[in-house]
């Protein structure tokens, strides 16, 4: 009787078997002979994937990282973990999602529902020092107005009423000012995402206003003996981290002027604005693909002794941490100690936060500032698993920016949990007490709670900024409606002012 050659693994959607040959010994071919885990193992060149225990001596041969990695360790920029901080054996271990969940649901009542106290009341004491600040400027008009090719048209869908809008009033009518995107549509799209015109913009508005960008940058043909502008409040770089395809950039060297640009980024992307960004005749622009936590940005040669400005879109987790440590921790050479120390070449820093839930003990910038108000590490990664709740709920209105600052201490969590409790007809088991409490809460209160850990993650990071002598704000600079990721973290070098 002949054996059968062909795979026998089922596949369901094609209704038959697979029809690869099999394996020498092995009813199954090379991609469906079961595995388990434990054979699998990160890459050590890129742990983004995995490989075979078996075949891991000639995968790191030829794996297509390996030419990349070679030639990033030659330059003299980098250095492997300068920016991830001083961490001891323990806090070096990186907590999963997952593991910070089952923390949570592993407290008693009691505990879980001190830890909301506390929170609460740390947010009442720093809600005040947090504005709105919705902006665009009048120098990204010039940007604005060539990107939209002239007016939007606007048809409100009740009416039926066509009306003419210029270019840049758009983004007041992204805001909300014109009316609720909802009700309307529009006809003549920007190329790229309003919502991230509109975030663009803002985040350059706010530099301006706190006077770190000059808006008659652009209109100066030259610069000084000191390579600033003619006024002498300008930069002629600007390092953006976590640059992505560039975009913020882009518009921040059109609408002011920009003489240098350095793109850090340690992912490849298509569409990048590196294009049309060399396509100016007076920009240098280098793009950086390296990992921030490896930057030592003080040895990249070009940028030595060139004033210039930090920026940074959505920097997920801890990469807004590891950027701080980029621009303004030196190391000692002899035990590699950090200490805070400006850079006497940084002129200002701007940072939009994202992704809190990813932040990890080890490489948060002011631990000091969570231990001397008393909470743990364990208590931090509660935190950050908290802010996971901000991005789950509707933002189609304004509502959850005015509880995130308005609500009192009993109207979220406390209110719940005692609720709960004083229930003599729920019955807990010992072990899924915290996980009911949580499931009860309204979804308001729980992203009001995830808001409010955003904001005292963040605000650990601008007392961090000011004890390194930096002028600072921390501002909202979108409307929740354009997105929930709206937390912007603004600083100026006083002695440049």
């Amino acid at each position: 009787m002949e054996v059968d050659k062909n795979c026998n693994f089922w596949l369901p959607k094609k209704n038959r078997f697979c029809a690869n040959a099999c394996l020498h010994h092995s009813l199954f071919c090379g991609n469906h002979k079961p595995r388990s885990d434990d054979q699998w193992i990160p890459c050590p060149i890129d742990p983004s994937h995995s490989v075979l225990k078996e075949n891991l001596e000639g995968h790191v041969k030829r794996c297509p990282l390996l030419k990349q990695v070679q030639s990033l360790t030659l330059q003299p920029y980098y250095q492997k973990g300068i920016n991830s901080g001083n961490q001891t054996e323990e806090d070096g271990k990186m907590i999963t999602s997952e593991l910070k969940r089952n923390a949570v649901y592993s407290m008693s009542v009691a505990q879980f529902s001190e830890l909301i106290r506390k929170i609460e009341s740390l947010h009442e004491s720093i809600r005040h020092y947090i504005r709105d600040s919705y902006k665009v400027p009048e120098a990204c008009g010039i940007w604005i107005k060539r990107q939209v090719d002239g007016e939007c048209k606007v048809e409100c869908n009740e009416t039926q009423e066509r009306i003419v809008i210029s270019p840049l009033s758009l983004l007041w009518f992204c805001y909300g000012l014109f009316g609720y995107l909802n009700r309307v549509v529009v006809c003549r799209k920007l190329p790229f995402q309003e919502k991230h015109v509109a975030q663009q913009a803002s985040i350059l508005a706010n530099l301006e206003e706190f006077g770190i960008l000059d808006k008659n940058s652009i209109e100066s043909e030259g610069f000084d003996h000191d390579g600033f502008f003619g006024n002498g409040n300008g930069v002629p770089a600007v390092v953006e981290f976590g640059a992505g395809r560039g975009y913020l950039t882009q518009m921040l060297a059109d609408c002011y002027g920009i003489q240098k640009v350095y793109l850090v980024e340690r992912k490849s992307y298509k569409l990048k604005a590196d294009r049309s960004l060399r396509q100016k005749e007076r920009l240098i622009l280098e793009r950086l693909r390296i990992d921030i936590e490896d930057l030592n940005l003080k040895a990249v040669e070009s940028l030595r002794g060139v004033p210039y400005l930090a920026i940074g879109k959505h920097l997920c987790g801890p990469a807004t941490d590891l950027t701080l440590r980029c621009c303004l921790v030196k190391y000692c050479d002899q035990e590699n100690i950090p200490v805070s120390d400006v850079d006497t070449n940084l002129r200002g820093l701007a940072i939009a936060t994202c992704c809190h839930h990813l932040c990890q003990w080890k490489n948060y910038i002011n631990k000091t500032y969570f231990s001397n108000l008393g909470f743990t590490k364990e208590d931090f990664h509660a935190i950050t698993w908290f802010t996971s709740w901000a991005v789950d709920a509707d933002h189609s209105s304004d509502i959850l920016d005015v509880n995130n600052c308005s609500l009192d201490s009993q109207s979220i969590g406390l209110f719940t949990i005692a609720a709960i409790c004083c229930d003599r007809e729920t019955n807990f088991s010992e072990n899924r007490g915290v996980e009911e409490v949580i499931r009860n809460m309204k979804a308001a209160e729980r992203a009001a709670l995830g808001f409010k850990c955003k904001q005292i993650i963040d605000m650990g990071r601008m007392v961090w900024m000011k004890e390194c002598g930096l002028d600072t704000q921390f501002v909202k600079y979108v409307p929740s409606t354009i997105s929930p990721e709206n937390h912007l973290l603004i600083a100026r070098c006083i002695n440049h002012l």
